[in-house]
């Protein structure tokens, strides 16, 4: 395993996340297009991003997104396997944010095969929105819960996207 080096000692370090998990059994058949959104969310969102729970100062975390009973869970942790607290939201503020974002995202992936430079940045543009929508919806419902900044949630909404995709 190789040792990561930092000018910051342990104590003042930010908190972090250092792994993020979708729940298998939660992760329906999902389209080539949705899984490399999810890997690639996944990938960015531990390369870079601020994730603070309630009363944490520092330190680093897992994160493993499910869902039950059509509930988001998410299990925060530490790497050595301590569980450190769950957080069960509802996604009804999400469902037509997510129902919306898929309608633009595949009207993307369909205008990247035949139109123009200047459609595509439109729909793009509407597709960035509505993820900025559900990522300053995802801040609110966490808030007192989990600190984020406007990156993190932006990534954790196309997490939540992914489990609720129904192909």
């Amino acid at each position: 395993m190789e040792a990561i080096v930092t000018d910051q000692p342990e104590q003042t370090r930010p908190c972090r996340l250092v792994a993020v998990t979708l729940d298998e059994a939660s992760i329906s058949h999902i389209s080539r297009e949705v899984d490399h959104e999810r890997r690639v969310a996944i990938y960015d969102l531990v390369d870079d991003n601020s994730f603070a729970p309630a009363g944490h100062d520092s330190g680093e975390f897992t994160l493993n997104l499910a869902l039950v009973s059509g509930r988001l869970v998410m299990q925060i942790g530490r790497q050595d396997g301590t569980q450190v607290i769950t957080h069960v939201l509802s996604l009804s503020p999400f469902r037509r944010i997510v129902r919306d974002y898929f309608v633009v995202c595949d009207s993307y992936y369909q205008a990247i095969k035949t139109a123009s430079p200047s459609q595509i940045e439109a729909i793009d543009m509407g597709r960035r929105g509505l993820h900025n929508e559900g990522a300053r919806a995802l801040m609110e419902r966490l808030d007192g819960k989990i600190v984020i900044d406007m990156n993190t949630a932006r990534r954790l909404f196309t997490l939540i996207a992914v489990l609720q995709w129904k192909g």
